[in-house]
């Protein structure tokens, strides 16, 4: 693993880094699709049992967001902080806060016709690639990390928004071992929404049979009850179905946060993800 310091270009000639993060490109051997992984370990020696590890979807936006709210709130994990943990960032080669790659990364494979109109009228990017990228979360990054990394395979947290939010509570249901904890944010349900309901209904026969322990927290912002998909009334209602499963092990919380948007919510759902899964125990 070749790693590289994570940096950016400031006005001066000097550049501007994040201490103790790294930066590794990695290309997944079934499609071949190309990932910018970031990478922040804390300067702590790790517990006996490992670190704690929260892997982040969309990590060009919110990657240093997270890194530097663990740094600063671990530094008083006996009081009111978390504990420290490793977070692991999947981003793209872009210096943009999303790419365009997220769209077939992060959805499930679905009939154009069946996806929403989009708002600028153009056809969407490719998309239905989350299985792949699943595979390539489980049995290529995962291994990576715990080859260099201390981790304790019983605190891992996966964290999206958006799409990626949709594509945290897709891999709940088809691969719910793989995380024990599920941060989704303003989750594109409506991306097609007969397709997640069925997924849904096929986690409830899977989960009744199963012991399984998953803690799931689903945030979204009061503004965006305006936008017409349903975006918050859709996570509502998953939310109230899910929270049917608390004996089968599943454990669901749901927040509106007030006055945040759909892209304002990010700062306060990244909070409250490091006291739903840094808490010491």
């Amino acid at each position: 693993m070749n790693f590289k310091e994570t940096s950016r270009d400031s006005i001066g000639d000097k550049k501007v880094t994040i201490s103790g993060t790294t930066r590794i490109a990695m290309k997944s051997k079934i499609e071949g699709r190309e990932y910018q992984i970031f990478i922040s370990k804390p300067m702590d020696e790790p517990p006996p049992s490992g670190y704690p590890v929260i892997y982040v979807l969309d990590a060009n936006s919110v990657f240093g967001t997270i890194v530097e709210a663990v740094r600063l709130q671990s530094k008083r994990s006996e009081k009111t902080g978390v504990i420290p943990a490793v977070i692991v960032g999947i981003g793209y080669s872009t210096d943009a806060p999303f790419s365009s790659n997220r769209y077939y990364d992060f959805t499930m494979a679905s009939s154009p016709e069946k996806l929403p109109e989009r708002p600028n009228g153009k056809p969407w990017p490719p998309h239905g690639g989350a299985d792949n990228f699943l595979n390539f979360i489980e049995k290529e990054l995962k291994p990576e990390v715990q080859r260099y990394i201390d981790i304790d395979r019983k605190r891992q947290t996966l964290f999206g928004h958006s799409l990626g939010g949709l594509f945290v509570l897709n891999t709940l249901f088809t691969n719910s071992t793989l995380f024990q904890t599920y941060i989704a944010g303003s989750p594109s349900i409506h991306w097609d929404k007969e397709l997640f309901l069925e997924k849904e209904k096929e986690f409830y026969k899977k989960v009744r049979n199963e012991n399984i322990k998953a803690d799931v927290f689903i945030g979204v912002g009061e503004l965006e009850r305006e936008h017409k998909s349903g975006m918050n009334s859709n996570a509502l209602e998953v939310s109230k179905r899910l929270s049917l499963l608390k004996e089968c092990g599943v454990c669901v919380k749901f927040k509106e946060f007030n006055d945040e948007g759909h892209l304002s919510v990010l700062l306060p759902l990244i909070n409250i993800t490091l006291k739903y899964a840094l808490y010491p125990n």
